[in-house]
């Protein structure tokens, strides 16, 4: 497991990262057309709350911003260190209150879940995660297997998982390249992000019902893997609807985007 620093205390998101959002919501706005569906219940706001989003694209957290903006709440993530220690705007993430994912963190696995586990609990903005860990590689831009950090520690910290699936972000800049070696890796992200206020891709956004995982006891083995299968699969049974029309591969062609993984959770009917 990861350790997380624990810098969310409860208060109104900071005035930086409402800015951003804003900032963030008319960049979205003029880059495709946003469609938000579901919601997150009145009893679940102001508490410890995880959302698990899949992963389609660069893009697509700008996306979960502008959704989560839309049905008023201000979310926060979990994010690698590298990107909370980088300039200028490493430092604007920091003091809203992001929670940190350190791989390198001195300590054991325990006491870095444990500390995982703390902050969770005292985080009143919802966090959002992406279970795949990267964007997807199947071919059909299902979700992959993932990992079971987040269900683990969502059954450890006791907080609710809200699914959230999402479609048509993957649309708006080109997955790109692994790891950007020059200026010549940002050539087909910047083509496909410039030219995207032309094409307006749809953005849709679903918050699926809360993923019920009282029948899992947190203690018993295998239990964050049974959790971890739940709340993919309802990312899934969300994503359906949204991309009723192109089930089996998407549409938009991107030609950067590796596809040697198959998800485990595409539906069998688009098999």
């Amino acid at each position: 497991m990861v350790a997380l620093n624990s810098d969310n205390t409860a208060r109104r998101a900071p005035a930086i990262w409402r800015t951003m959002l804003n900032i963030d919501r008319g960049l979205v706005n003029l880059v495709g057309r946003l469609t938000v569906t579901g919601r997150v219940p009145a009893q679940l706001r102001g508490k410890p709350l995880l959302m698990a989003a899949n992963h389609i694209g660069v893009f697509d957290a700008f996306v979960l911003m502008a959704a989560c903006k839309r049905i008023g709440i201000n979310p926060r993530f979990m994010l690698a260190g590298g990107i909370l220690d980088a300039p200028v705007i490493g430092p604007a993430l920091r003091v809203s209150g992001h929670l940190r994912v350190d791989r390198k963190h001195a300590g054991t696995a325990v006491g870095q879940f444990a500390e995982a586990v703390e902050a969770m609990k005292t985080t009143r903005e919802p966090i959002i995660v992406y279970p795949e860990g990267r964007i997807s590689h199947d071919p059909g831009l299902w979700p992959e297997r993932g990992k079971t950090g987040a269900a683990r520690l969502a059954l450890a910290a006791g907080v609710p998982v809200i699914p959230i699936s999402q479609w048509g972000a993957h649309e708006a800049v080109y997955w790109g390249t692994e790891t950007v070696n020059g200026p010549a890796d940002l050539v087909p992200l910047a083509r496909s992000g410039l030219s995207a206020p032309l094409r307006r891709p749809r953005f849709r956004v679903h918050f699926g019902d809360p993923v019920d995982l009282s029948e899992i006891e947190p203690e018993r083995p295998g239990a964050g893997v049974r959790a971890h299968a739940k709340i993919m699969q309802a990312i899934t049974d969300g994503l359906v609807p949204l991309r009723r029309d192109e089930l089996d591969r998407p549409r938009f062609h991107d030609p950067t985007r590796p596809t040697d993984t198959v998800s485990p959770w595409k539906p069998k009917s688009s098999l």
